[in-house]
């Protein structure tokens, strides 16, 4: 096939296990809208989950979805009426569209609404398309612009930052308190920062990959606890944010969590019926909320990018957009050591970079 002018191209999940780049219409954005030349994404759990069993939740695939909800690019074009908006400016995205209005019991809450279309979400029917492809028209209103001196590689990590800053902000305040966080992917490596942004006296983390409880000292942990070496998780921390989803986590952090302090669940547990210990729940009278998404924590995250919260030690691998399906499967694989795997989706495509090098040592600096 000949690609013209007016083609694109997108990474396109079509069924569990079949993920392709597949070329699309170029689209114009309509009245309110912007055209967006996407150059990064980093991929996301409910990413992996589309391409590995074509769902993510409930959300089941009903026809193919481009992926991809972690992003920033730049405008490439303005629709009618848009104001403030000019054509080359970096941007990123809020990847979240209201459907209809929200309950007045959920006033201030949009991340709570029970119908959003959400970027790269099968949830409804036609699905929504994410911005993993060259370009994308996004409503005007969900447009973030990038504070100086903050890169779109950077700009597309907002999204995942608002939600570690959505998690802490379930907290009243977080100064002068100790903080244990348990699991130390790339969400619990953004709360380990995004604690510290808060005035947190001292952050923990724990996990079960060496490699991750790196990532989690470069981000601002004071000390970490390999749970595979059979550490045990410390004592009497004042906030524990649960990031790994894992039911079986459950107990010891209940345990770990001060009496009369407070668990705040991040990482999403299954749906199916899971055997845990959950006495300390009451017998240490111990607050447990859960944090969802994020409502408008993206502003307050490029505030901080802007105020100097660095990033980039989350970012472990970089592969460009035509191998999309590579990077899904070295961020899915737990033997690989990834951290978050970002996608080049325009502005120049590098070949695809393992930092550090490929000698599978996980760097201690980035570029």
């Amino acid at each position: 096939m000949t690609r013209t002018d007016n083609a694109m191209k997108a990474v396109v999940v079509h069924g569990a296990g079949d993920v392709r780049i597949d070329e699309r219409p170029r689209p114009v954005p309509a009245p309110g809208e912007v055209l967006l030349a996407m150059e990064w994404g980093g991929i996301c759990g409910s990413d992996i989950a589309y391409w590995k069993k074509g769902a993510s939740g409930t959300a089941a695939l009903t026809h193919p979805l481009v992926l991809g909800h972690e992003v920033a690019g730049r405008i490439a074009a303005v629709g009618a009426g848009v104001r403030g908006l000019a054509e080359g400016e970096p941007v990123t995205v809020h990847p979240a569209q209201l459907v209809g209005r929200l309950p007045e019991r959920l006033a201030g809450r949009t991340n709570l609404h029970p119908h959003v279309r959400y970027f790269g979400s099968a949830a409804h029917t036609p699905h929504t398309d994410g911005g993993f492809s060259e370009f994308r028209t996004v409503p005007a209103a969900q447009v973030r612009l990038l504070p100086g001196g903050v890169g779109t590689e950077s700009g597309a990590l907002a999204e995942p930052l608002a939600v570690a800053l959505h998690a802490v902000g379930r907290v009243p305040s977080l100064s002068g308190r100790t903080v244990l966080v348990n699991g130390a992917g790339p969400i619990g490596a953004l709360v380990v920062a995004a604690a510290k942004h808060h005035g947190a006296r001292e952050v923990v983390a724990a996990d079960l990959s060496a490699a991750s409880l790196d990532v989690a000292r470069r981000m601002g942990a004071d000390a970490t606890f390999d749970v595979s070496r059979g550490e045990e998780l410390p004592r009497d921390a004042d906030v524990v944010f649960e990031a790994s989803g894992a039911p079986a986590a459950l107990g010891p952090v209940l345990r770990a969590t001060a009496r009369g302090g407070t668990l705040v669940q991040v990482g999403n547990l299954p749906g199916t019926a899971e055997p845990t210990t959950l006495g300390d729940l009451v017998t240490r009278e111990i607050t447990w909320i859960g944090s969802y998404r994020f409502v408008d924590e993206i502003d307050d995250a490029l505030r901080a990018l802007r105020d100097g919260l660095d990033v980039s030690p989350v970012i472990s691998h970089r592969f460009p957009l035509d191998q999309a399906a590579q990077a899904l499967a070295v961020a899915a694989d737990p033997a690989s050591t990834s951290s978050k795997v970002m996608l080049r989706l325009g502005g120049g495509t590098p070949a695809a970079e393992r930092l550090g090098g490929t000698s599978g040592r996980r760097p201690t600096a980035h570029p």
